[in-house]
């Protein structure tokens, strides 16, 4: 008879266990019985619970998007002023778990899976979406009307920064944060 209550704290195994075993191989060259291994149950049950391996990875890239999410909630509520809001978001990008390894590898691997995968590809819409429209929010008083433009350029800089962090150990999160803040005092007035 199964554990009342077992399947949310299996799943949540599964998940970090994929994150861990993905940033460390550095790819999506993982199989599921790694993945179960990580998180200390059977293969049978990870498939179980998600059906394949890509499915265990997108739950967990949502879970990472969750975090972020409420990261970036948790840093908005003490900023005032939309340089302030802006200010917030880019640090929340670049630091606490959202930088370290394992979850940066994730975040390369989901890009390349959502070349391939239609579940991937709407998931990362959705985060660029969420992600050009806060940054529009915040950039609209500051810039007027070139707003989305320098949204799309600072994403593009938080994106390219966090996935060259990832391949690279010169760059860490303070530094890649002091590179998009110094971008910031060249195009803000």
């Amino acid at each position: 008879m199964p554990k009342l209550g077992a399947e949310p704290i299996r799943k949540a195994a599964l998940i970090k266990a994929a994150i861990v075993t993905v940033g460390r191989k550095g790819s999506l060259d993982v199989t599921v019985a790694q993945i179960a291994r990580e998180a200390g149950m059977s293969t049978a049950l990870a498939h179980h619970y998600f059906g394949s391996k890509e499915r265990i990875f997108l739950a967990a890239m949502r879970h990472i998007l969750t975090q972020y999410g409420n990261a970036s909630r948790e840093a908005l509520k003490g900023a005032d002023t939309p340089r302030e809001r802006l200010f917030a978001i880019i640090h929340v990008s670049f630091g606490g778990m959202n930088f370290e390894r394992e979850t940066a590898a994730a975040w390369l691997n989901f890009y390349a899976l959502a070349l391939v995968d239609a579940d991937a590809a709407r998931l990362l819409r959705v985060y660029h979406r969420r992600l050009r429209s806060n940054l529009v929010l915040c950039l609209r008083p500051l810039v007027g009307a070139d707003a989305p433009a320098t949204a799309l350029t600072l994403g593009a800089l938080i994106d390219g920064l966090y996935l060259r962090g990832v391949l690279s150990t010169e760059l860490d999160g303070p530094t890649a944060e002091g590179l998009i803040l110094d971008y910031l005092q060249k195009v803000l007035p």
